[in-house]
């Protein structure tokens, strides 16, 4: 019997259980939902929900599911749906019939909006220094280039003389402003949506902000609606991620360009180029090239979010569960280039 198949006589068809799951992709939050699901437990036991006892045996147990999902051997199935009610089963497989006590007073619905957003939090501070490093190449690059002086262009015509530092540290600033919008959106993503429940709360005596607090978020998303309906965070992330894949294309045309034998003025690194089996004098620039590609697949992740959430009435649609494979290949799409 499924978590939600109470009043259901008769299972799924199979096509719907491979069509709905989402496992495939959501066990990336497997870490993320353990640690909701710590601070919610120990929250049930602080207001006297549960017994103290009950809890304590329901966090190690899910300690215990944590180390075996990072060591890949637990099964995480479609018949399960999703990683949140694969890690329950795997806990009720732990520690009996006393795990089904964690899903008191939550939801799906409050559950996933948490793990995404726990998610995306560490996303956008490993982002930020990727960054800030870049920052710091380019600024060396600058350092050492003092007195080096390039053709400033516009229309791609030669304009003025400039200098290579000068150009450098354009995208410096460029990046500057990159890491300026993705500081700024973390408030909005920091914020605990638990305790909304499936789309107006619970009735048991939960504190939202004894949790939030567990978690280091700021906050609570106050209204249970918008705590479960909102993804503008992810859609806020991925348009801040369209602007820096773009300031990061822009730098790679450059360096497809200057590395070329018409411009000649840089020799990239032998490691960061590839070559040709059939023409051996060439050093291809692959690497600035893809990161220049890849630029049109982060804006389609944006413009598949912002599709997918246009006719979407408050609260929760299953229409949500396409919020998460553009987020995903959009962070590790923009943490490789």
């Amino acid at each position: 019997m499924k978590l939600w198949g109470g009043r259901f006589t008769k299972p799924t068809n199979e096509l719907v259980d491979e069509y709905t799951a989402s496992i495939s992709f959501d066990q990336k939050l497997a870490q993320y939902d353990i640690q909701g699901s710590l601070a919610h437990v120990e929250m049930l036991a602080k207001c006297e929900i549960i017994p103290r006892e009950d809890a304590e045996t329901i966090k190690k147990g899910l300690k215990v599911v944590a180390e075996k999902i990072a060591a890949g051997e637990a099964e995480l199935t479609e018949a399960n749906e999703d990683i949140h009610m694969n890690v329950e089963k795997l806990l009720i497989d732990e520690v009996g019939a006393v795990g089904g006590k964690l899903h008191t007073g939550r939801s799906r619905n409050d559950q996933v909006a948490l793990d995404m957003r726990l998610y995306l939090r560490d996303s956008i501070v490993t982002i930020v220094e990727l960054l800030s490093k870049l920052q710091d190449s380019l600024m060396e690059q600058a350092k050492n280039n003092l007195d080096t002086i390039l053709p400033g262009y516009t229309h791609l015509q030669r304009a003025q003389p400039v200098l290579f530092a000068h150009h450098m540290m354009a995208y410096v600033s460029m990046f500057e402003r990159d890491v300026e919008r993705l500081k700024d959106s973390f408030k909005r993503v920091n914020r605990s949506p638990l305790g909304a429940g499936a789309l107006a709360g619970t009735t048991f005596p939960i504190d939202r902000h004894f949790v939030a607090e567990q978690l280091n978020f700021d906050g609570v998303v106050e209204n249970s609606l918008d705590a479960v309906s909102d993804r503008d965070f992810v859609v806020e992330f991925l348009a801040n991620a369209s602007l820096t894949i773009m300031h990061l294309s822009r730098l790679s045309e450059e360096l497809v360009q200057w590395s070329s034998a018409e411009f000649n003025f840089v020799e990239l690194d032998d490691a960061f180029c590839t070559g040709s089996s059939m023409m051996p004098q060439k050093k291809n620039p692959d690497v600035a090239e893809l990161v220049r590609g890849k630029s049109g697949r982060v804006y389609g992740h944006l413009i598949g979010m912002l599709t997918t959430l246009k006719g979407l009435p408050i609260a929760y649609n299953k229409d949500m569960q396409e919020d998460k494979e553009g987020m995903f290949d959009t962070v590790e799409t923009l943490k490789g280039a």
